[in-house]
């Protein structure tokens, strides 16, 4: 029984890669039985089932999954963001790095329509070196960059990647230059919301850059219902990093005594910015109802 990997998911067919064919494939009726649903991504065995057709057998143990778009094993996340047009928004940034973050996915942060800032948008560059600073990687992007597949391609390689991030900011129009069969239907912004309008399709794996990427943009859902309190900070690194030297085990940063994360705030080393955003989703969850199996 050979292992391969979905690479689509269509009309409850699963479209399995074994490395050289396509097969389509149906799922084992114990997987609905115990509410396990094959995902785009999954490493699975399958037998063949007549000469077109095959029937999953194993779903392999998943490292993560997402809910939108429904694909699991993911190792990389492009959130893009504009730099105007919207205006750039590190409170969702946030909400975007905690979430993937929590799902151990390594975040790059895709900044476009750069070339419409001025010098007098200090704050914004600022904030971007700031997140230089503490270990993230961007990239930034013009509306009439050519080279994107070349600044993008060594981070896609080998790897499983999806797309998500500010509303209205070409997320599709992105992904049309990474992959210009897809031919995606861009959302053109809306001026009276300043938001973009969505456009979705189902999900699929196209290879990119020696990887492999989902074919639609991603993450309508950004609450941190799978976060306890505790795991917030973590989801931050650079707390992560400074909470080694707070003086109480399992310190959140908010009135606790010695706390090296409230210390490097009042010092500048932290971004104020990203500590009140670290308060506000901390209140969140503090504030969720409580949930029963």
């Amino acid at each position: 029984m050979p292992q391969a990997q979905i690479r689509k998911a269509i009309s409850g067919f699963y479209y399995v890669y074994d490395g050289q064919n396509l097969l389509p494939c149906k799922g084992r009726g114990v997987f609905r039985n115990r509410g396990i649903s094959p995902l785009v991504g999954d490493y699975v065995d399958y037998e063949k089932a007549g000469e077109n057709e095959g029937v999953i057998t194993i779903i392999h143990e998943r490292k993560n999954e997402l809910v939108r778009p429904p694909v699991s094993n993911v190792d990389l996340a492009l959130l893009v963001f504009s730099a105007k047009e919207p205006e750039f928004s590190p409170h969702l940034l946030d909400r975007f790095l905690v979430v993937i973050e929590s799902h151990h996915i390594e975040p790059i942060i895709c900044i476009t329509k750069n070339d419409l800032m001025t010098e007098q948008d200090e704050l914004y560059r600022e904030m971007i070196a700031y997140y230089e600073s503490i270990g993230y990687t961007v990239i930034s992007t013009s509306r009439e960059d050519d080279g994107i597949i070349d600044k993008l391609g060594p981070h896609l390689s080998g790897k499983i990647s999806v797309l998500a991030g500010q509303s209205g900011v070409g997320k599709s129009s992105l992904l049309n230059m990474l992959v210009p069969d897809l031919n995606l239907k861009t959302g053109e912004i809306s001026e009276a919301l300043g938001r973009g309008k969505h456009t979705t399709r189902h999900v699929e794996l196209v290879e990119v850059a020696g990887g492999l990427i989902a074919d639609t943009p991603g993450f309508s859902s950004l609450d941190f219902d799978h976060i306890d309190k505790e795991d917030l900070s973590a989801n931050f690194i650079e707390f992560d990093r400074l909470s080694q030297a707070c003086k109480f085990r399992g310190c959140l940063h908010v009135k606790e005594p010695k706390c090296a994360v409230k210390t490097a705030v009042e010092n500048g080393e932290v971004a104020k910015s990203r500590y009140e955003n670290y308060l506000q989703f901390l209140q969140e969850i503090m504030d969720r109802k409580p949930r029963y199996e």
